[in-house]
């Protein structure tokens, strides 16, 4: 049986590291590990994942923020299932989470973004009734 939960832990962080490190290669374990816990004192930014007895099968960073513009939402910033169990529905077992994570926390939307030759994840996406609102642009510095 599998079981969605938020990381507690480094170790929690660890185990659910290769399957992050799928999606962001640019990250070596410790670095991950770091970050998540930086980004959730400073941000309140969590890592949720969903796993059976024995693996990771896919993992999450989620943050909740507001802007003017939108009023309170849920920002997914990665959303992976482990390559080995893709197409198995635990990404949409664990979007349906934070879906409802969302609503409990009182956000308006569920927002995310998402690279643009990411094709089969803009599939997922739709599939999961989200639309495609704005452009996203950024500026290296």
């Amino acid at each position: 049986m599998s079981k969605i939960r938020i990381a507690a832990s480094d170790a929690d962080l660890e185990q659910c590291f290769p399957v992050m490190a799928e999606l962001r290669k640019n990250l070596g374990q410790e670095e991950f590990v770091e970050r998540s816990k930086r980004q959730r004192e400073l941000y309140g930014f969590e890592i949720v994942f969903i796993s059976d007895a024995a693996d990771v099968k896919a993992v999450a960073g989620i943050r909740i923020a507001e802007w003017l513009a939108g009023g309170r939402y849920l920002e997914i910033e990665d959303l992976v299932t482990a390559r080995d169990s893709r197409s198995s529905g635990f990404g949409g077992q664990l979007f349906d989470w934070i879906v409802e994570y969302a609503k409990k926390e009182k956000c308006e939307q569920v927002r995310l973004v998402s690279s643009v030759c990411r094709f089969g994840a803009h599939r997922f996406y739709l599939r999961r009734r989200m639309n495609i609102e704005a452009h996203y642009f950024s500026m290296s510095i």
